[in-house]
């Protein structure tokens, strides 16, 4: 491929590289590309494989261009990189500077400019130097009963209410036969039998539960409710419904015990069996806490050793991100306690000092990754988008096809797994000392890394 690169600006970390091929190229693979697929052409009033080289160009060879263009792309802007010395700190955006009509047609030379942020040349600290600390704590006994009575108790059983004629109130269980009507008629979907409801659960539509408080076994109500604007099914959302209820049953919550019998109900050979299984979810999600601060001190100590210019572009990006999540969560209320009462200025700032670490330490975790020649398997990347659909049940395939179909979107399913092995590696050659804390210590100042 006989392409010209020049670079047209340099400042900063800024690059704009411009690339042209010229259309005899682009002809030539066009004219390969008919040769190739003409022995296998079958069109109406040709014999199979006789169809002439000319008359296919004219059928399809825009569509054959077009491919080409595409591939000629790929495979120029590495080559005009690699001519130019560069190493990209994100993608380029090419935006093509020829007239693509003029190109597809085959009249045109193919130019394009790639405009860049290249990485900024520093050396990454050498990990052997670090010095971290994981914090360690290992689940008590208490700790473990607490975790198995917590248990018990969200598993609740029900039994009869007691007394003369119980009536249904906060807490207890009813079972019921019901059918929904809007108008007059009853829909799809809006009826049922031996149906349990907890009142006061929410399971049910809102005022639904209120209205069966008091109720008694035996007893035919009418419920009135409206279902919510945003309900899921479109065909029932602000609608008025009236639900004929019968009242089967009316149970009160039963405590449950943590014994032997509780382990058994829940499908485990003993008390003991379930207590390990607890203990061992406990470690993990200590673990995980452990590695997390580890993690946050390696990170720490990585942007605090690392002092060089970071791409604009990328910072602004990562910023952009950052904000925009940071109003998305003040509009629903969830906005951060310690923003309160900052100027949206004094915010920026802040955030943007946030963006700017972030993008600081993954230009850190590349360069050393790079050196240490980490790598995403495809097997590890097929395993993370099959962990991604299965959030999605009955939409799995749907999700597959969605990661297969948008590179882009593979690719922020593979940075993390990236950073995590990357990360793994510095930890095998740093002095990683472990001192043991209380749950406490372990859990305080729980940040987002």
């Amino acid at each position: 491929m006989s392409i010209q690169v020049v670079e047209k600006s340099a400042e900063g970390l800024s690059r704009v590289i411009a690339v042209t091929i010229p259309q005899d190229d682009l002809n030539a693979r066009l004219d390969a590309k008919i040769a190739e697929i003409q022995p296998q052409m079958k069109l109406k009033g040709f014999r199979p494989g006789k169809v002439p080289a000319s008359h296919v160009r004219k059928m399809f060879g825009r569509e054959l261009m077009g491919e080409i263009i595409n591939d000629q792309v790929n495979e120029s802007s590495q080559k005009a990189l690699d001519e130019a010395k560069v190493r990209p700190a994100a993608p380029a955006e090419i935006k093509p500077t020829s007239d693509m009509d003029e190109v597809v047609a085959g009249k045109a030379d193919l130019s394009y400019e790639m405009s860049l942020e290249v990485m900024p040349d520093f050396t990454p600290v050498d990990p052997k130097t670090l010095k971290l600390t994981r914090p360690t704590y290992a689940p008590t006994e208490a700790e473990v009963d607490e975790a198995v009575n917590e248990l018990a108790s969200q598993n609740k059983s029900f039994e009869d209410k007691g007394g003369k004629a119980p009536k249904a109130a906060e807490g207890d269980q009813v079972i019921i036969d019901f059918v929904g009507k809007i108008d007059g008629e009853a829909f799809e979907g809006g009826s049922a039998t031996d149906a349990p409801l907890v009142i006061g659960s929410g399971q049910f539509i809102p005022g639904f539960e209120d209205q069966l408080k008091g109720a008694k076994v035996g007893d035919e109500k009418k419920v009135e409710v409206t279902f919510p604007e945003d309900y899921g099914a479109a065909h029932l959302a602000g609608k008025a419904a009236t639900f004929d209820v019968t009242v089967k049953s009316v149970k009160a919550p039963k405590a449950s015990k943590a014994d032997e019998d509780f382990a058994k109900a829940i499908g485990l050979e003993s008390l003991d069996k379930l207590k390990e299984l607890v203990r061992q979810n406990l470690e993990q999600q200590h673990q995980r806490q452990s590695r997390f601060k580890l993690k946050r001190a390696l990170l720490d100590a990585l942007d605090t050793g690392h002092d060089f210019p970071l791409p604009p572009r990328m910072v602004d990006a990562e910023f952009e991100g950052i904000w925009r999540q940071v109003e998305a969560d003040k509009n629903a209320g969830r906005g951060a306690p310690e923003d309160e009462g900052k100027s949206e200025d004094d915010l920026k700032a802040e955030y943007r000092k946030i963006a700017e670490r972030r993008v600081r330490l993954g230009l850190v975790l590349a360069e050393l990754g790079r050196g240490a020649n980490v790598t995403v398997s495809d097997q590890e990347l097929s395993n993370a988008i099959m962990n991604e659909a299965r959030n999605y049940p009955g939409q799995e395939r749907q999700v597959l096809d969605f990661y297969r179909q948008n590179p882009n979107a593979a690719a922020q399913l593979r940075a993390p797994i990236y950073e995590e092995k990357v990360c793994d590696w510095i930890f095998d050659q740093a002095t990683v000392t472990e001192t043991s804390v209380d749950r406490e210590e372990l859990y305080k100042d729980d940040d987002a890394v």
